[in-house]
């Protein structure tokens, strides 16, 4: 539907939209590849998109002097650190100019700012649309509670502002402690998913290298932290081996993080199964993911909290199932598309069970992607978003 678009004259039609996050492009996350997929198409349609971010990395560039696909991106100086996010000594001043200049201000939460920005947006008369990707789950800590408690606190602030809150999924707005008191506000729009067709050449060498003895592959992408619940995939080890004991599981992602300290903690279960592991770190590219999951046999999404987990999706679209915990809003993609099985919550043994029946008869849960595509078109997102960029927007 992009190319029915076009491009948007100057005049009614085009908006200038503001997106504030904390991480942005080169950071890779599910969240910030959602708001970079997303603001890259509506430039594509014709609108003027702005992204107000933290400067996460002394190498990158310096307030407003980068574009990035049509995107202007302004980072700010971000000194103080607390757990995974930043304070931004600059923000203030900042958000308030730019939201002078835009019709639309796009929040994406968690973030610091949440209550800010909602005081800017009835300071200076410009609406907010605020996505949520997921309520602040942090480890155990007396400092990791308040930063809890005070991050939901300003959320509630900026929604009582915000004309409509988008949510990943219904089924995950009705289970969520951000949303529920929201819920008159809330749009569920799936998020936007777009997947390169793997080479079949470089699954063919993957498949080489990580096999065992010609054994299964299982995949698991994402951090290495401590809602993912990583020691559950490797606890489901134990019962995926009495039936495929040449299986190797394939880490895509970071595991040494920085704000968290379960690698270390589950060093123990690492060098149980050191045999059976592979760890390639963060994969940055489309490409490089797409050539991942095809060649593994099916993924593993082990996670106690996700709002959706993208990467199901990527990896139904590059032809592998998922075993996903069954979970409000990660259960989705597999209850949509019956490409997977979900395994109960915290219980390794229910997960290595449902891993090992989806290996024992992998064409059963085999979907087309253009049947994944009909389900999660990226088109349709967009539009979604659109709408209600236009139907709240103030012009200027």
């Amino acid at each position: 539907m992009a190319s029915d678009h076009g491009e948007l004259p100057a005049g009614p039609g085009r908006l200038k939209i503001l997106i504030c996050l904390l991480y942005y492009v080169p950071h890779r996350t599910g969240l910030t590849i959602h708001v970079q997929l997303v603001a890259e198409e509506l430039v594509r349609r014709g609108h003027e998109v702005t992204v107000l971010t933290a400067r996460y990395d002394d190498d990158l560039p310096r307030d407003d002097t980068a574009v990035h696909h049509g995107v202007r991106i302004v980072r700010l100086w971000a000194p103080i650190r607390l757990s995974r996010g930043m304070l931004m000594p600059a923000y203030p001043w900042a958000a308030f100019k730019l939201m002078r200049s835009h019709d639309i201000v796009s929040v994406h939460t968690p973030l610091f700012e949440t209550a800010l920005l909602g005081g800017l947006s009835w300071l200076t008369g410009t609406p907010i649309v605020a996505t949520h990707h997921g309520d602040l789950v942090l480890p155990k800590g007396l400092l990791n509670r308040f930063i809890q408690g005070t991050m939901f606190a300003m959320f509630r602030m900026m929604a009582r502002r915000a004309k409509r809150l988008i949510a990943y999924s219904r089924d995950y707005a009705e289970h969520s402690y951000y949303l529920r008191p929201f819920l008159d506000k809330v749009v569920p729009i799936y998020p936007p998913i777009h997947m390169p067709l793997p080479n079949p050449e470089r699954v063919a060498q993957l498949r080489a290298q990580w096999s065992m003895d010609g054994g299964p592959v299982i995949g698991y992408a994402g951090r290495f932290v401590e809602e993912k619940r990583p020691d559950l995939a490797l606890r489901a080890l134990e019962t995926v081996n009495q039936r495929h004991p040449s299986a190797r599981l394939v880490f895509a992602g970071e595991y040494l993080i920085p704000y968290e300290d379960t690698w270390e903690r589950q060093q123990h279960l690492v060098q149980r199964y050191r045999d059976q592991l592979v760890f390639l770190g963060l994969l940055r590219e489309p490409q490089e993911m797409a050539d991942f999951f095809a060649a593994c046999d099916v993924l593993v999404l082990p996670s106690d909290t996700e709002c959706f987990a993208l990467v199901q999706v990527e990896a139904m679209l590059s032809g592998t199932p998922v075993v996903m915990t069954d979970i409000p809003g990660g259960r989705v993609p597999v209850t949509e598309t019956g490409m997977g099985l979900l395994a109960r919550q915290g219980d390794p043994v229910s997960i290595g069970e449902a891993l090992a029946e989806v290996l024992d008869d992998p064409g059963r849960f085999h979907r087309s992607r253009e049947a994944i595509q009909r389900v999660f078109a990226f088109d349709q997102t967009v539009d979604g978003y659109e709408r209600l960029f236009q139907e709240h927007a103030t012009r200027r």
